[in-house]
């Protein structure tokens, strides 16, 4: 095996990562382990091999034992990773073998509400309520989320079935309405897609039915599908959850939140007291998924929704160019 000091010190990128994936091979963790802290003080003396380190940690996160994982899962690591360390960490491992080894209180409670997204029992357990401010448990009205995948070289994010869109016409724009809370929750979904990407959001709140918020927004003719409460949730936390581009990935238990607060916002809730309540007025909503006629590439989300209790509609529009 090709000796870590030497390629260390001639910068080799490409060996550095070929020997990570061998020590990974050979389950030497320790080693792993060894050389990232070799490569972190060559950075400090000017090296260029902080992704070295931060790729020697995600894959202990990703494919050591949690008692190696576990280390690696803490503020700031990562930063330049795939996805966010506890997200890797819990992708691949089982709550019951993470939950002792996580010493950060947050990140524990964000490795549990994933833990839980993936199939796995959470009662007990020392997490904080208050990081995410939702139920930890899935609730009957919820659908079943896309989750993250990493590999050792990749990620996929995949986005769960979608409705086919169909061509539509739209009528003539109508007034539009002083900017909302509800609003604002949905352009909260892609925030990082606008400051720490390419992506541009636009969003409008009208009187009228989701069709009309979407022709304010400026386009004649969209692609478009109505659908449900789970669609429309799964959809916003699949938003919720990325980074779009550039930007840093959040997280699929983030998105999740989001998209409740958002769902909350649209209804009009301060809080979330009655998680019940929230599903069945939120399925009393019309949904509306659309695709701008232009549209090539890149990321994007087009939401419209209307409230038929209040006559208020809103559209919103990111798009993240690659």
């Amino acid at each position: 095996m090709e000796d870590g000091a030497t390629l260390i010190e001639a910068s080799d990128l490409d060996g550095l990562i070929r020997l990570i994936d061998g020590l990974v091979t050979s389950r030497d963790w320790p080693g792993i382990v060894t050389l990232r802290d070799r490569c972190i003080e060559a950075v400090e003396r000017g090296k260029q091999l902080w992704g070295i380190a931060q790729f020697a940690e995600y894959r202990l996160a990703l494919d050591a034992p949690a008692s190696f994982a576990g280390t690696v899962v803490k503020e700031g690591a990562g930063r330049f990773a795939l996805g966010p360390l506890w997200e890797v960490a819990a992708s691949t491992h089982t709550w019951e073998e993470l939950e002792g080894e996580i010493d950060d209180r947050r990140l524990r409670t964000l490795v549990a509400h994933e833990r839980v997204l993936r199939g796995d029992a959470v009662t007990g357990a020392d997490i904080d309520s208050h990081v995410l401010e939702l139920p930890i448990g899935i609730q009957p009205w919820e659908p079943r989320y896309s989750l993250a995948a990493y590999r050792s070289d990749r990620a996929d994010f995949p986005e769960g079935d979608r409705p086919g869109l169909a061509w539509i016409e739209l009528g003539e724009p109508v007034a539009k309405e002083t900017e909302d809370d509800a609003l604002e929750a949905l352009a909260v979904l892609t925030q990082p897609w606008s400051e720490q990407s390419n992506g541009r959001t636009v969003g409008v709140t009208v009187v009228g039915d989701p069709y009309a918020a979407i022709r304010t927004l400026g386009p004649h003719r969209v692609r478009a599908a109505e659908v449900d409460l789970k669609t429309a949730l799964e959809v916003m936390a699949w938003t919720g959850a990325s980074g779009g581009a550039y930007g840093r990935r959040r997280g699929s238990p983030v998105g999740r939140m989001l998209a409740w607060w958002a769902l909350a916002a649209l209804l009009g809730y301060d809080d979330i007291d009655d998680p019940e309540a929230l599903g069945e007025e939120g399925a009393s909503l019309q949904w509306v998924l659309w695709e701008p006629g232009d549209r090539i590439g890149g990321w994007g989300f087009h939401l419209a929704v209307a409230d038929p209790d209040d006559g208020l509609a809103w559209a919103v529009s990111t798009a993240d160019a690659v």
